[in-house]
């Protein structure tokens, strides 16, 4: 899992089979002090995330699509499993 904070949102008018009716964000990895960390990535959100929102993020194809229920959508990568609500150091 893949700790980020949403930083957008993608529109498209023709989407890849797969992403179609789905939700992109734009989501830029964060360490658990909330600083940026490494290069900003697209996943599909499947919990109603919205920009400024910390997120877990799943950067694996099978455990992504496991979460969308959705195991023969092979374009499917990442995908954004839950909002954080508070991080503890």
């Amino acid at each position: 899992m893949i700790l980020g904070k949403v930083i957008g949102n993608v529109v498209s008018t023709i989407k890849a089979k797969g992403y179609e009716s789905k939700k992109i964000l734009i989501i830029q990895p964060i360490d658990p002090a909330g600083n940026p960390k490494g290069k900003s990535f697209l996943a599909v959100d499947a919990v109603q995330a919205g920009v400024g929102d910390t997120v877990f993020t799943i950067d694996e194809g099978n455990s992504a699509r496991d979460v969308i229920n959705e195991p023969d959508s092979f374009t499917i990568k990442s995908v954004v499993a839950g909002i954080v609500d508070e991080i503890n150091l």
